[in-house]
């Protein structure tokens, strides 16, 4: 996750935060954007940001106060913009339960960044952007979290922390061990 200087460094977007570094337009929709700046210029600004958030699978969930933090504009003006989109078929946006929170799908015929066979996935995986703000603090220290160690190939495990004193047992009469002793001088 990145250092960067614009806003969205501010709200804990990862400067990479997908598969790719890429996405396609068909040149018909990639015009009726350029129209869509000059009739309605922050919905075209919020689908750029949707487009360069999205997952490889055109969706994006994030809460419009936090798009509104990101594109540095007031959230009602969010408000318009997502309606803009959605009453121009740009994007499609899924509700997650009763709150405000949703996910954003791009319309798959606008811009995508991966394979065309694989589209119809969109509304099942998302990029979620979440501000650090809107947390409880407990949440963002994550202390009392199981940690399960993991080796991945090539890696060794080595022993490390207090641990405990080996175990010891008594040698078996007749059976003391020949260990070499320095003698003292």
């Amino acid at each position: 996750m990145t250092t960067m200087t614009a806003p969205q460094d501010k709200v804990g977007i990862p400067a990479k935060n997908k598969p790719g570094n890429w996405v396609q337009t068909e040149r018909k929709a990639h015009e009726a954007w350029a129209n869509l700046i000059a009739r309605k210029p922050r919905a075209a600004m919020l689908l750029h940001h949707l487009v360069a958030q999205m997952g490889h699978q055109n969706a994006v969930v994030v809460s419009q106060k936090t798009l509104a933090k990101i594109m540095g504009i007031h959230e009602r003006t969010v408000r318009r913009a997502v309606a803009d989109l959605v009453e121009e078929r740009w994007i499609q946006v899924v509700r997650l339960g009763s709150g405000k929170e949703a996910a954003y799908v791009v319309n798959d015929r606008v811009a995508w960044g991966q394979r065309r066979d694989q589209l119809c996935l969109s509304v099942f995986s998302a990029t979620v952007i979440a501000d650090a703000e809107d947390q409880d603090h407990a949440t963002l220290e994550h202390e009392d979290l199981r940690r399960i160690p993991t080796l991945y190939p090539g890696e060794q495990q080595f022993a490390s922390g207090p641990g405990e004193d080996p175990p010891a047992q008594p040698s078996i009469p007749g059976m003391e061990p020949d260990l070499p002793a320095l003698n003292e001088q």
